[in-house]
């Protein structure tokens, strides 16, 4: 008895045997990204321009939650010392691991959740291009913030500029702050593990690990608390858009193939009949080995007359 694949299954089984057309795509992305970000950099003048405007707006509406965090943070070493490691690697660790869980055990709906991911991060890119933000921790120090991560800067591998290994500042772009996609991406994390995860706990991570992470931004002064807010409108404008770029993507791979087909599947040959397992017909039949059905074998009837000439007796009747 034949085995019937279930066409669920043999999608993902399909999916599963492509991540390494996945993983270079992931690769490629994120390498455009931080190529993107250190080429916005703007005029570090207007880049503190735009925190001061930030911050002014934030005291008007009583929402600078940056200033008690960060006191809290550079005065409790066992809170600023983890918030530090918080910040400068689960960034980059989190977000990877859930891509990989949900590419194992989530395929159906990998495709999309990555996809948004991806589209939020290039809108991201446009913020960081069109308004380049001083974080808190770059400000005078009239201002009150201080530099968690320069302050324990010997407990870790960072330095004085932001969360890149020391001697590889110039290789971040310390003024993309606007939005922040530490804490977009964190929600991004959040959702998926609200909604896929399946346990009471990773729900209770999907929803303290976007929270906690936007205490930290601000508790290190790295963002501003309206930071944090562009970064979770950023993610909800990709959520939005990434159904358009999924069916633009689907156009384009459609186009491609046709464009790609090999030209002998076009192209008419001279190709024999077919029919039922090899079997072919010959001229003058319907089915396959008609006349053995008819006369039995080895009874096949002589030639016709006119295949065996004008001067040939006909066959008794």
């Amino acid at each position: 008895m034949p085995h019937a694949e279930t066409p669920g299954i043999e999608a993902a089984s399909r999916t599963r045997l492509r991540w390494w057309t996945e993983l270079p795509l992931l690769v490629l992305v994120y390498a455009c990204y931080s190529a993107g970000r250190l080429l916005a950099r703007g005029d570090v003048t207007h880049a503190v321009d735009h925190g001061l405007a930030i911050l002014k707006v934030e005291k008007f509406l009583h929402i600078n939650a940056e200033h008690p965090l960060n006191r809290l943070f550079t005065s409790q070493t066992w809170i600023g010392v983890p918030a530090d490691f918080w910040y400068a690697s689960l960034h980059y660790l989190v977000t990877p691991a859930i891509l990989i869980w949900l590419f194992r055990s989530r395929t159906a709906l990998y495709r999309a959740a990555r996809t948004w991911l991806m589209t939020s991060t290039f809108i991201g890119l446009i913020g960081f291009t069109l308004l380049p933000t001083c974080p808190p921790r770059l400000l005078s120090e009239s201002y009150g913030f201080v530099d968690t991560m320069a302050q324990y800067s010997s407990y870790g591998w960072w330095g004085g500029e932001a969360s890149a290994p020391r001697g590889m500042g110039g290789m971040t772009n310390q003024y993309a702050a606007m939005p922040s996609l530490h804490v977009g991406w964190a929600l991004w994390c959040g959702v998926m593990l609200w909604r896929y995860g399946g346990t009471r706990t990773t729900k209770a991570l999907g929803v303290a690990y976007p929270l906690i992470t936007t205490i930290v931004v601000m508790g290190t002064a790295n963002h501003y608390f309206l930071d944090a807010v562009a970064g979770a409108a950023v993610m909800g404008v990709g959520l939005l858009l990434a159904p358009l770029v999924l069916r633009g993507a689907d156009r384009f791979k459609a186009r491609a193939a046709v464009v790609l087909a090999p030209a002998a599947a076009s192209t008419p040959g001279a190709q024999a009949s077919i029919v039922s397992a090899g079997c072919q017909t010959s001229a003058g039949e319907r089915i396959p080995r008609q006349r053995e059905t008819r006369f039995g074998p080895g009874t096949e009837p002589s030639a016709s007359p006119s295949e065996a000439g004008d001067g040939a007796p006909a066959t008794a009747r």
